[in-house]
């Protein structure tokens, strides 16, 4: 199974403040103590053999994802009643991606958030966003 020995995905058990809630035979839900601060029930679904991004997913690691997507939800439904969520993956620099180890972000949403009903599409829309030069295509 792929392996890098500095990802910080590859063998979560090295960081004591990160949890592992449930996992299944490709893939982790993960919860970090250190962003439950802000980001309340916040967690991840991380494939357990390393791939950069999402697109280089097996079938497997997407049927085992979309499983622990609806353990997830139930877990989180039940430990902090959220009124939605936002999903998400970032696919390179660009995109906000961080850890090279590809990983499905689940955000409890609240209606009593500061920011609440703004969403991905939100910041994106911002007019400080927008390219100074479109491609023609």
């Amino acid at each position: 199974m792929p392996y890098d020995v500095n990802c910080p995905f590859c063998n979560p058990q090295k960081d004591i403040e990160q949890n592992i809630v449930f996992e299944n035979k490709t893939s982790y839900f993960l919860q970090h103590n250190k962003q439950q601060d802000v980001l309340e029930g916040c967690g991840l679904i991380v494939p357990k053999k390393h791939h950069a991004n999402a697109f280089e997913l097996t079938n497997e690691e997407w049927n085992d994802t979309y499983e622990l997507l609806q353990n997830a939800k139930k877990y989180l439904d039940e430990k902090y009643s959220p009124d939605g969520y936002t999903l998400g993956w970032n696919v390179g620099e660009v995109s906000n991606q961080s850890i090279f180890h590809s990983h499905l972000h689940i955000i409890p949403r609240f209606n009593d958030e500061p920011l609440a009903g703004k969403g991905v599409r939100y910041w994106l829309k911002q007019p400080e966003n927008k390219r100074e030069k479109l491609l023609s295509r």
